[in-house]
């Protein structure tokens, strides 16, 4: 992962820290302020209470939890992502952290937007899906760059869609290959589907990752289940909404279309380059800058909120 964070680091923010920093400024205090970070993140292993009761994790092996509001520090302070309350939590693997070399990092989310009907799943051509993801991607980079972030091909398949009809979880993957970048990008998504939403599972690295992912991603799936009352089998058609799209929309991201699949390309690509932010950060602070990164959060720091993800032990 790190070489693809280098070759974002060289294109888009080389110049800005030459011209902020000292010739002389020592390589160790940037490692010694990673390591202050990292020494204050508190990760977690057993059973996990996902928001309110809303489902269970028993953190599969080989990986470590980190809670809700250290991940959302750690998205937004340390990887340049917009705050974002509805993190749950992220896994990362053992011995492994947010400054990790060749590493990977799966967010844990949750989207309420109604019961998802699977009857689509039997029928779906995902070859054919795929064509048309592809012309989506493509449509919408005039717009990306527009806005003045990359442009992305959807180069295919990393790993295809499945779809478990007795559990209701799907998982696919996506290769992805961003403007002025060597190496592609690996996307894989995981769906646990609920009685009024689902669970997003999303697993953040390099293509080099994608042998450890899918090594793992039977365990991954079978750690985490909604609780009674809201698992997929406890829906109500009197009283719930049901979701305007199936199986093959979830896969397509043709519902995200006014927050969208732009938006998802936007926060994977900060969180490629967002690494660096922190070293960044850290030079403007040391040169009397305005811009600071903010201190490390620690749990007992912090006030837990509502939605936050509880430990049990």
């Amino acid at each position: 992962m790190k070489q693809h964070l280098l070759a974002c680091l060289l294109f888009l923010w080389a110049p800005l820290i030459l011209s902020a920093a000292d010739p002389e400024t020592p390589v160790d205090s940037l490692k010694l302020m990673q390591e202050k970070i990292e020494k204050s993140l508190t990760y977690e292993t057993g059973k996990i209470i996902l928001g309110k009761n809303l489902a269970v994790m028993e953190v599969p092996a080989g990986y470590c939890y980190l809670s809700a509001k250290q991940s959302q520090y750690v998205l937004s302070q340390l990887w340049g992502n917009p705050p974002d309350s509805s993190t749950l939590g992220m896994l990362f693997p053992e011995n492994q952290g947010p400054f990790s070399d060749n590493s990977y990092a799966i967010e844990i989310s949750y989207s309420e937007e109604g019961y998802i009907n699977d009857d689509d799943a039997a029928d779906l051509n995902y070859d054919d899906l795929l064509k048309e993801m592809q012309q989506d991607t493509r449509d919408a980079n005039p717009a990306r760059a527009q806005e003045g972030y990359p442009t992305v091909e959807l180069v295919g398949w990393a790993s295809p869609p499945f779809y478990d009809v007795k559990n209701h979880k799907l998982h696919w993957a996506k290769e992805l290959k961003f403007q002025e970048t060597e190496s592609n990008t690996l996307n894989y998504n995981i769906r646990i589907l609920g009685r009024k939403g689902y669970l997003v599972l999303n697993a953040i690295g390099g293509m080099d990752v994608l042998p450890a992912v899918k090594k793992n991603i039977n365990p991954v799936l079978a750690s985490v289940d909604f609780t009674e009352g809201n698992r997929y089998r406890d829906f109500n058609p009197d009283i719930d909404q049901v979701a305007a799209y199936g199986v093959g929309g979830l896969i397509a991201g043709k519902v995200l279309a006014k927050v969208g699949f732009f938006a998802l390309i936007l926060k994977f690509w900060k969180v490629v380059i967002g690494v660096i932010m922190a070293a960044y950060y850290y030079i403007r602070k040391q040169f009397g800058k305005k811009e600071t990164v903010a201190e490390p959060v620690s749990e007992t720091e912090v006030e837990p909120e509502a939605e936050s993800v509880t430990r049990v032990s």
